[in-house]
């Protein structure tokens, strides 16, 4: 099984503030908004990704065991990846 890498709250918050607060410094974006609340937009976009993605690698997972124990010479690996790849497609998610 492939493990998702388990981002905490804290480190979403630390990511989207280094990010939000990075781009404003340079001059990359002109915030129209509070820092506080962009940060904030971030964090939920961030964390909705990270959920999208547990989510399509659990269904992958549980996809690749089922068809592996229908036929033990499967590549259960390679099999999990193309699975993942397609239902990532399917939601229009890039991994």
């Amino acid at each position: 099984m492939v493990e998702v890498m388990a981002m905490r709250e804290g480190q979403i918050d630390a990511m989207a503030a280094y990010l939000v607060e990075g781009l404003i410094e340079r001059g990359a974006i002109n915030a129209k908004a509070e820092p506080a609340a962009l940060i904030a937009c971030v964090v939920e976009l961030m964390s909705e990704n990270f959920e999208t993605e547990a989510q399509i690698e659990a269904e992958a997972d549980k996809m690749a065991e089922e068809l592996a124990r229908k036929d033990t010479r499967t590549d259960v690996t390679r099999l999990r990846t193309m699975i993942r790849q397609r239902l990532a497609d399917k939601k229009g998610f890039t991994l």
